[in-house]
């Protein structure tokens, strides 16, 4: 119904906004990092999504259609509604959510708000495969979290969440690993070795 809505922002809350379009005011609720993109009495365009339930019809509100992407896969897991999506969208940005997801990190993804590890380990059952893996963002301290003991397939793959091509990263893991090398290692020597042969 509606796609975004452009005007000038009039009030900002804790967990909304409203936004003046053509003499209406809409609110709009919307997670931590859209707040911060926004200025009260500035202009700025909010993509949106409509929420319709049996009493009630609300707007969800993003500034940017990356985190709108993310909310509405959230919002596709069986038991995650709006409010729990948009309390995940304020804990982390969508491609930190992304990296969570493909990395199987469970331990992040259960210190957002509403979410606990069962529901975490759902999220990360039901979106590993839809996550698009070339916009996601590995912290760096991500990497030293994975186990030590996970294989050099899984080191293989982390190469190819990060955005490399699998023959790419099959070649630089095969390059790289070395008997008593933790994943970690093989993945950090691994990235050194496809950027020093990219400067060539």
């Amino acid at each position: 119904m509606y796609s975004y809505i452009k005007g000038k922002i009039e009030e900002i809350n804790l967990d909304s906004l409203v936004i003046e379009a053509n003499y209406i005011g809409y609110k709009v609720n919307v997670s931590a990092n859209t707040l911060a993109d926004v200025k009260l009495g500035k202009e700025c365009k909010i993509h949106t999504k409509l929420i319709v339930r049996e009493d009630d019809m609300s707007l969800c509100g993003f500034s940017t259609k990356e985190e709108l992407k993310m909310f509405e896969l959230l919002n596709s897991v069986s038991k995650i509604g709006p409010k729990v999506a948009l309390g995940i969208l304020s804990f982390a940005t969508p491609k930190q959510i992304g990296a969570y997801i493909v990395s199987e990190d469970v331990a992040k993804m259960s210190k957002a708000p509403g979410v606990g590890k069962k529901t975490a380990e759902r999220i990360i059952l039901e979106l590993k495969d839809k996550i698009d893996k070339n916009n996601i963002e590995f912290e760096p301290t991500l990497l030293s979290q994975m186990p030590i003991a996970i294989s050099q397939d899984e080191a293989v793959d982390a190469l190819i969440a990060l955005g490399y091509s699998s023959q790419e990263s099959k070649d630089a893991v095969d390059k790289c690993k070395k008997d008593g090398m933790n994943t970690e290692d093989i993945i950090k020597k691994s990235l050194s070795y496809i950027m020093s042969k990219s400067l060539r």
